[in-house]
């Protein structure tokens, strides 16, 4: 058996897959909510990611061992850009900045005056955008000096969760591309970016291929784990890379499509692919020897979630869609843009905010709801967009995520898309990937592609059957952000 631990955003998950990639057991704990002090703040606790992760895998290893199941290895994955700062002891020194917290502009202007816009695309393949780490780690240099004095090193996430069962400070190549600080291009930390803005080398943890061993489970882990003591820990990667090799996403012309808390398109290429506007983030893949690149929206299946907690949080997701499934493809004019936390790709932009457009007496509740799964897809789409102005092929599109296991929202990917969409036996999101990298790393694979190959296998294939209603609404979509643009802001 190998072991995939995700520690998302809302919660983590433990599974362990075996070598004909069935997942045979799946425990998850939830996460304290996100707190959000001001509007655009998002911090979570490490020590709450530890204790969920703890609570995750002990239950599937309470199974393990009443099956006589052994784990072989264990591969880790998880939300991207947190910022886990820690002193010369390994303690946290205050709550991880997350992923979509957006106070960081100053920041990112900062980065842009000092080392230049274009150069730090070609340094970093990415521009400086708030959700990045190292951003975060300047706002907390400039607002909590005495913090930042303390600091010796500089996590992710899932890689906190590592350090914990195995005391290493490591990172897979993946995931340190979302960090702002990686070379991408030749697989490295970036020396003149860190000297510019300012970061010792020394916080930096070592870099690993995805599938590469890089710790081993400590005693202390195994105590509050089960995981035997000594079992090897690959890099694994983050949610998305992770999620990708999970999805079989390894070859140009592969692109999968992935509705979680966020969205991201993901096509895997052959070399680095550098957006010189930086509206696309370009990384390493978790496979060793290939790249990706992507574009993200921030506020996806959050949109969803947010829709219902604040206006009808006595109806579940299903009720919800039934309505929506009564309602004609374009919503009858009505619109919603995603923007619940600044948006990403294409707009780059922090202080974008969502919004409702078009609406008249005579929509109904299935209308708004329909109007946020289309939005959303719309977002996604704008990538799509992208890939064709950089000649990115797109040959198949893979649905991941919440967006794939209903049947309207993934019927809308299709129509929006333009495109036919792939439904996979399994889809077990970054979990699965780490798994599967966890077994590539002790050999059981001989290589990523070998572990997908063997693993992944597709189930069906919706075509589009109202592409054209969602072609023609997909342009009233793209004038709105331009329309709202700046006014929100004072």
């Amino acid at each position: 058996m190998f072991l995939g631990v995700d520690v998302g955003t809302g919660g983590t998950r433990a599974i362990l897959v075996d070598r004909d990639g069935r997942v045979v057991v799946s425990e998850a704990c939830e996460h304290q909510p996100i707190h959000s002090a001001e509007i655009g703040w998002a911090e979570q606790d490490p020590d709450d990611w530890w204790h969920a992760a703890k609570t995750a895998i002990g239950g599937v290893m309470r199974w393990a061992r009443e099956n006589g199941k052994a784990v072989e290895s264990v591969g880790l994955t998880g939300q991207m850009h947190g910022c886990v700062m820690l002193d010369a002891d390994g303690k946290v020194l205050r709550p991880a900045l997350i992923w979509c917290d957006q106070r960081t502009q100053p920041q990112c202007d900062w980065l842009n005056e000092t080392i230049g816009y274009e150069r730090m695309i070609e340094l970093t393949c990415n521009p400086a955008l708030p959700n990045f780490t190292l951003t975060k780690l300047l706002w907390v240099r400039e607002h909590q000096p005495e913090i930042f004095a303390k600091i010796a090193h500089v996590l992710c996430p899932k890689d906190y969760v590592r350090y914990k069962l195995t005391g290493e400070y490591a990172i897979d190549m993946q995931e340190a591309s979302g960090t702002l600080l990686l070379d991408v291009t030749y697989r490295r930390w970036s020396t003149e970016v860190a000297a510019a803005a300012g970061i010792p080398m020394s916080w930096l943890p070592s870099l690993f291929e995805g599938p590469e061993v890089c710790g081993r489970i400590l005693p202390e882990a195994s105590s509050v784990t089960g995981l035997a003591a000594g079992t090897p820990v690959v890099a694994g990667a983050g949610d998305q890379g992770a999620g990708a090799v999970g999805m079989g996403i390894l070859e140009p012309g592969s692109v999968s499509a992935t509705i979680g808390t966020s969205g991201v398109v993901f096509a895997a290429t052959a070399a680095p692919t550098k957006d010189a506007h930086g509206r696309l983030h370009t990384f390493c893949h978790a496979a060793p020897g290939i790249w990706h690149v992507m574009g993200v929206t921030n506020g996806a299946g959050l949109s969803f979630r947010y829709f219902r907690d604040t206006f009808t949080p006595q109806l579940g997701y299903d009720d919800l869609t039934a309505l929506a499934a009564k309602v004609p493809a374009g919503s009858d004019g009505m619109l919603w843009v995603p923007y619940l936390f600044g948006e990403r790709t294409p707009h780059l932009d922090p202080d974008a905010r969502a919004a409702f457009i078009g609406v008249t007496a005579s929509h109904t509740l299935g209308h708004f709801v329909r109007a946020v799964l289309e939005g959303v897809a719309f977002s996604l789409k704008d990538t799509f967009t992208l890939f064709e102005e950089l000649a990115i092929p797109v040959e198949k599109i893979r649905l991941g995520g919440g967006g794939a296991r209903g049947p309207l929202w993934r019927q809308i990917q299709a129509d929006v898309y333009n495109h036919s969409v792939e439904l996979l036996e399994a889809e077990e999101g970054g979990a699965f990937g780490a798994a599967l990298l966890a077994g590539t790393g002790v050999n059981a694979w001989p290589s990523v592609q070998a572990a997908c190959a063997a693993t992944i296998r597709a189930a069906a294939v919706i075509p589009p059957t109202s592409a054209a209603a969602m072609q023609a609404a997909y342009p009233r979509y793209r004038r709105i952000y331009p329309a709202l643009k700046g006014v929100f802001q004072a």
